[in-house]
């Protein structure tokens, strides 16, 4: 077997890159409702094979006159903002619903001043100490919330410190 050169990998991967991002350029995401080269360009792909094998579209568009074609090629970029407009739309009602299906699923925490709580160890920390070391140090006393999730808390000692609420957990007696 003949080892493969570094020119015939490239050329190779150049091959493969370029239907990858065919691929991407043209498939439909459920975000936004369209392509993102509809996105970009205001019209739809024409994909290698319809050149070849004369389609619907390409017939259409040959047998147009330049004028013609340039009157539809305005029309589809007037209304190019539409379409853009609509894909954010989409996305934004895309997002809520990922967002709510999400939220389904979380059930709210509620800490109330003077109560106990335990932080979390995380493994990059230098707390940690091996798998069968504790996930979990020192105890705090929670004061109150800040916004975005912020949490006051201090150390038996009185240092306080603020903390994200999602490495909290209530420590029970």
């Amino acid at each position: 077997m003949k080892p493969i050169s570094n020119s015939d990998l490239m050329r190779e991967i150049w091959e493969k890159l370029s239907f990858t991002l065919l691929g991407y350029w043209t498939t439909m995401r459920t975000s936004t409702g369209a392509t993102p080269y509809m996105l970009v360009y205001g019209t739809e792909a024409v994909i290698p094979v319809e050149v070849e094998i004369l389609s619907l579209k390409v017939i259409q568009e040959v047998k147009l006159a330049d004028a013609e074609w340039i009157r539809v090629r305005q029309e589809q970029l007037m209304l190019i903002d539409e379409k853009r407009k609509n894909a954010v739309c989409r996305g934004q009602l895309y997002r809520n619903r990922m967002a709510s299906a999400f939220k389904k699923n979380v059930k709210p925490r509620q800490f109330a001043p003077g109560q106990l709580v335990l932080n979390k160890i995380f493994p990059h920390q230098e707390q940690a100490k091996g798998k069968l070391a504790p996930n979990w140090k020192c105890i705090y006393v929670f004061h109150r919330v800040l916004s975005g999730g912020a949490l006051i808390l201090a150390e038996m000692d009185g240092r306080v410190s603020t903390i994200n609420s999602d490495v909290i957990e209530r420590y029970y007696i």
